[in-house]
């Protein structure tokens, strides 16, 4: 997760995340919502799995409001909750 210079939070999925970010700040093929939202920091990130469970984790995550995902982010095993009904092996 990103926080955006005006508050916001930015969730996506990568599979090297300084990379990512490195392309969200520099490059076109960063996000749309992300341009102009500066300075950007990452404020969560967590190993996974595999794409598709990632993907379903992002899906869950999005589908929060602002509170829960500072909540999220302030404890990590937020996470381990918000996801148990997925199989989740090695979080």
């Amino acid at each position: 997760m990103l926080r955006c210079g005006d508050g916001s939070l930015y969730t996506g999925i990568a599979t090297d995340v300084p990379r990512r970010v490195t392309e969200h700040e520099r490059s076109p093929r960063g996000s749309k919502y992300l341009r102009g939202r500066g300075p950007l920091e990452l404020v969560f990130q967590s190993e996974i799995g595999d794409r598709s469970l990632a993907a379903r984790a992002e899906s869950r995550i999005k589908g929060l409001g602002k509170e829960a995902k500072e909540q999220l982010i302030a404890s990590r095993g937020g996470l381990r909750d918000l996801l148990a009904d997925l199989d989740m092996t090695g979080l």
